[in-house]
This record gives C-alpha cells, sequence and structure tokens, in this order.
C-alpha cells in the first residue's frame, strides 16, 4: 500500500516555475518578440488596422484643413501637429489592444505562463507594440507631410519627437493591454483607460512637433524630450512592478 502511493506521487508531474536570470529572460523576450512578429506578419490583422486608419484619417484631414500646410503661423503649426498626434493616438487605441487580446483568443496565455517569466513576457509585448507604433508614426507622418504640404524646420527633431513620443505611448499602453485582455468591452475599456495617461505626454509631444515643424535647430525640442523620456522611465519602471500581479491574476 505504501509503495503504491509513491508510486502515484511519482506519477505527479508538478510543473518547474519558469527559468530566471537576465540572460534567460532576455532570450525568452527575444522569441515572444519574434512569434508575435511572425503571427503579425502572417495574420496583418494590427499592421492593417493602424495603417488603414492612419490613412483615412489623414487623407480626411487633408481634405478638410490642407490649406493650412501652407501657413506658418504657430496657430496652423500647433493645428497640425494636433492632428498628426491625434490620428497616431486613435489609430494606436484601434490596434496596441490586440497584443494580448490573441493571445487570450488563441488560447495561448496559459502556455506563455508556463514557458516565460512575466518580466519576459512584458519586454516581449513591449518590443513588439514599439515596432508596431514606429511604423505608424512613420506611415503617417509621411502622408501627413504630402498631403497637408507640412515643411519641417528640423527634420532631425521632428523624428526625435516622433520616436518619442511613440515609446511614451507604448510605455503607458502596454499593461493596459494586458488589463483589458479578459473584459468583455476590451476596445471601449482600453480608451477609457489608457486617455487619462496620455494626456500629458500628448501635449509635450503636439508642442515639441510644432517646434519641430517652425525652427531648424534641433535643440529646440531638447525640454519635450527630456520630459517624455522621463515619463518613459516611469511608466515603464512602474509596469514592470505591477505586471506580475497583472500577468499572474
Amino acid at each position: 500500500m505504501h509503495e503504491s502511493m509513491e508510486q502515484e506521487t511519482s506519477i505527479i508531474d508538478i510543473p518547474a516555475p519558469p527559468p530566471s536570470g537576465i540572460g534567460v529572460t532576455l532570450r525568452a523576450a527575444w522569441a515572444i518578440f519574434r512569434k508575435d512578429l511572425a503571427c503579425e506578419l502572417r495574420t496583418r490583422y494590427a499592421i492593417n488596422t493602424l495603417l488603414l486608419f492612419a490613412i483615412s484619417a489623414t487623407t480626411a484631414v487633408s481634405l478638410g484643413v490642407g490649406f493650412l500646410g501652407l501657413r506658418r503661423t504657430e496657430e496652423a503649426l500647433l493645428i497640425q501637429s494636433a492632428l498628426l498626434w491625434v490620428a497616431l493616438l486613435f489609430a494606436a487605441l484601434n490596434g496596441l489592444s490586440r497584443s494580448f487580446v490573441y493571445e487570450e483568443e488563441a488560447r495561448t496565455l496559459a502556455a506563455l505562463r508556463l514557458s516565460a517569466s512575466p518580466t519576459a513576457v512584458f519586454l516581449g509585448k513591449f518590443c513588439f507594440n514599439l515596432t508596431l507604433i514606429l511604423v505608424l508614426a512613420l506611415v503617417t507622418s509621411l502622408l501627413f507631410i504630402v498631403l497637408l504640404r507640412v515643411k519641417v524646420g528640423s527634420p532631425l527633431a521632428f523624428s526625435a519627437i516622433l520616436a518619442t513620443g511613440g515609446l511614451a505611448l507604448t510605455s503607458a499602453t502596454t499593461i493596459i493591454a494586458a488589463i483589458i485582455a479578459r473584459a468583455s468591452f476590451k476596445g471601449a475599456l482600453f480608451a477609457v483607460l489608457a486617455f487619462p495617461l496620455l494626456v500629458a505626454p500628448l501635449i509635450i509631444a503636439i508642442q515639441g512637433t510644432a517646434q519641430s515643424l517652425e525652427n531648424v535647430a534641433v535643440d529646440v525640442v531638447f525640454g519635450p524630450i527630456q520630459f517624455l523620456l522621463a515619463y518613459v522611465v516611469v511608466t515603464f519602471m512602474a509596469s514592470l512592478i505591477l505586471f506580475p500581479f497583472v500577468w499572474e491574476a
């Protein structure tokens, strides 16, 4: 009797926790990023959603207020910058929420929990979302420059503001995508939770973009870039700390 109980106990396989360590975490994050990128290239759901929204938004804006591109007043530059970032924001809200929703729909969340640590999952998803938002920013900005006939005073400053603004969007929305993955109204809830966090960086990004359109010097956007980088550090570290609780809930 005692021997049979020992045999039954030995048959029970208790899954081991995911391996830890910086090197293991980075390799797992890279594997998750590659997996998400391969899935996206196969389905093209998120990228098509982002690009179609960006194209339709910029086309509608150019037909309505395309004449603003011919003006170089401070108000016109602010309006152009605001329209650019509003298009980027709503396109991002439509596409970035899919990073964890896809795992829930494909029923791969359990396998992901067993195969990688929460930190690795967050880093992999963060890098994937950042790739999407940078592609979106590139396409949307080019469309705005062409369709609205916008003249960029400092291309380097303009690119830096777009990159840091996209980084700020990604750092604030990645953990929100994990929170709403199991919710019923995912899209609406994602927008409701993300918008309050994005008001401050959006205002700074709009101001910095307007300055890069008006001035040739790169140093005019140092202030906005410093604010956006500080915002990224705070939200990224807070997300790293909070994500394990969200992921294992």
